[in-house]
This record gives structure tokens, sequence and C-alpha cells, in this order.
């Protein structure tokens, strides 16, 4: 099974950039589908980017098409998320999750995640 680990949250301010990392140990991530995830209080967990065992293959929520960007550097075995034109309403948790499942599946339903980091609080301030 694959450890996830978070990194590269923090408060930036709006129309700010933020990269996060998901650093992955146990097994290489080329043999999962990868997500992003988020989780503001008060609401439910939702996805917002995804990439597939072909990189070649991605998916983004509507809320962040053209402002997030999902990547994979499998030499070091870890996925990213470059944010950029931060607004408040991007403040949550950020969560990385590996999916033994589809692509198609990963875009889809929470549930096809089997492992799952801590989370890295991303504050935007207006």
């Amino acid at each position: 099974q694959v450890q996830l680990v978070e990194s590269g949250g923090g408060l930036v301010q709006a129309g700010g950039s933020l990269r996060l990392s998901c650093a992955a140990s146990g097994r290489a991530v080329v043999y999962y589908a990868m997500g992003w995830f988020r989780q503001a209080p008060g609401k439910e967990r939702e996805i917002v980017a995804a990439i597939g065992r072909s990189v070649s293959n991605t998916f983004y929520a509507d809320s962040v098409k053209g402002r997030f960007t999902i990547s994979r550097d499998s030499a070091k075995n870890t996925v990213y998320l470059q944010m950029n034109s931060l607004k408040p309403g991007d403040t949550a948790i950020y969560y990385c999750a590996a999916s033994t499942g589809t692509f198609r599946d990963a875009t889809a339903n929470m549930g096809a995640y089997n492992f799952w980091g801590q989370g890295t609080q991303v504050t935007v301030s207006s």
C-alpha cells in the first residue's frame, strides 16, 4: 500500500499562488489514479483535480479549471497541485488520495480512493 504526505499549504492573499505536494512512499504513484480533494468548514469534501496512471488523463472541478494544475513527478514519486489566482473560496484543508480504481471512477466517486493523506491547510485572505 502507499502512504501519502501533503505539504505546501499556508496563508496567501487573494490572487496569489501556492504549490501543494503529495509525497508518496511504499509504492509508486504510477500504479494509482491520484486525486486532490478539499474540505472547507461546514462543507462536504469535494474533488478538486485528478490525474490518471497516464498523465494525459487529468480532471478538474469546474470551480478550479484554468487556475489549478495537477501534475506528477514519477522520479520523485510525488504529485503536485499548482494553484494560481487563488480566491477566498479556495480556503480549505486539501487532501491527497490514491485510487486503485479506474481513472473514470476516480473522477466521479470519492469512494474509489483507497489511501488518504492527513491534509494541509490552505487559507486565502481577501
